[in-house]
């Protein structure tokens, strides 16, 4: 079982963790199985980059990206290093300690 922190960047958000997550499921749907939300245009098949997010601690527990999640991050607002797609970081089996920062979603809605 994972310890899983989610950040927010959206500055009214507090952060929130969740204990007892399972393995085999990606971040995308422990932050939407617990209320959490995280844009994603695509549902979640790695053809947009709106559920973007920083991996702060925990990246051994997910999968290395792919050349496919990599091209989708650069259109991604603000990537950076720890950029990842939450759809595609599935948790290997096991257990540890995953820390998420999610962007300010608000800014990819405004016009």
């Amino acid at each position: 079982m994972y310890k899983m922190k989610f950040n927010f960047l959206q500055k009214s958000l507090d952060p929130i963790t969740i204990e007892n997550v399972k393995d085999d499921q990606s971040i995308l749907d422990v932050a939407l199985d617990n209320d959490i939300e995280i844009h994603t245009d695509c549902g979640g098949v790695c053809a947009c980059s709106t559920c973007h997010c920083y991996i702060e601690e925990g990246k051994e527990y997910l999968p290395e990206i792919s050349d496919r999640e990599e091209d989708f991050i650069s259109m991604a607002m603000n990537p950076k290093d720890n950029s990842r797609l939450s759809c595609q970081c599935i948790l290997a089996e096991g257990h540890g300690e995953i820390e998420v920062t999610i962007p300010d979603q608000t800014q990819n809605f405004d016009d």
